[in-house]
């Protein structure tokens, strides 16, 4: 479960580029929630990921993860709570380091450090099994270097090492924003899958209203720092783009101006 509590976040306070990022968000997932959230751009969707992340303090609320108070707890101690998946392909991986390395670092994360390093004959079998479920053959390359597969290849395998040891929270920050489109479909359905398997509990960040109508048990909007729209459950599976884009006119009182939310 995650608890959001009139979050406020202004960056740049007092300068000309004063920008009050959060207004008061509130914000619950229950647990097993998939929960996608569109908006225009500014509208402070990655903004909420930052701030449940820890990637900075907010200056005002409290953020709850399975009642745990971690509002004031650095980016390094959320991380055993959190998985996250990012836009750039590049930034959940170590390009120098092969598959299973990867898959190991992110498998001890949390785990008392010693200096034994060897992979064992049970976690690479786990590792295996893991990446055969992807599909993508990577399980025969487990000792390719991260940095020699391609963006689709290394966000699923991000996915697999964002979520090996369940995390209480996964955020998903625009994952398959940066793929073509049949990889970013392609990339969605391992991200369905694991989800699905794992029953874990999910915010994704989305600019694409199709993809967020069709994924998860809830849609929320957000505008301008808040979140002005939440539907979920029947509601939400039986709404399209237009009834999106008329319930965002008639909440914030303007129309949607994102092209790039338009036209995918």
């Amino acid at each position: 479960m995650l608890i959001c509590e009139n979050i406020r976040k202004t960056f740049d306070k007092g300068t000309a580029t004063e920008k009050e990022a959060l207004r008061g968000v509130n914000l619950t997932l229950d647990e097993n929630d998939f929960v996608t959230v569109i908006g225009g751009n500014g509208a402070g969707k990655s903004t909420i990921l930052n701030a449940i992340a820890g990637v900075f303090t907010v200056d005002v609320g409290s953020i709850k993860i399975d009642e745990a108070d971690v509002t004031k707890t650095s980016e390094h101690s959320r991380a055993r709570y959190i998985g996250r998946v990012f836009q750039d392909p590049r930034m959940g991986t170590s390009p120098s380091m092969t598959i299973e390395e990867n898959l190991a670092i992110a498998y001890r994360r949390g785990k008392r450090r010693s200096l034994r390093w060897g992979i064992s004959r049970k976690e690479r079998e786990l590792y295996y099994e893991q990446l055969k479920s992807l599909d993508m053959g990577l399980e025969t390359r487990m000792g390719a270097v991260a940095g020699t597969l391609s963006g689709g290849q290394r966000q699923a395998l991000t996915m697999l090492m964002a979520t090996i040891r369940k995390p209480h929270i996964l955020l998903l920050d625009e994952h398959t924003a940066a793929l073509d489109p049949k990889t970013a479909k392609t990339v969605l359905e391992i991200t369905n899958k694991v989800v699905r398997e794992n029953e874990l509990t999910t915010l994704m960040v989305t600019h694409n209203m199709r993809d967020a109508l069709k994924t998860g048990n809830r849609i929320m909007m957000m505008h301008e720092g808040n979140i002005i729209l939440d539907v979920k459950g029947e509601e939400k599976s039986n709404l399209t783009v237009p009834d999106l884009l008329k319930m965002f006119e008639n909440a914030s009182g303007e129309e949607m101006a994102s092209d790039r939310m338009l036209l995918t």
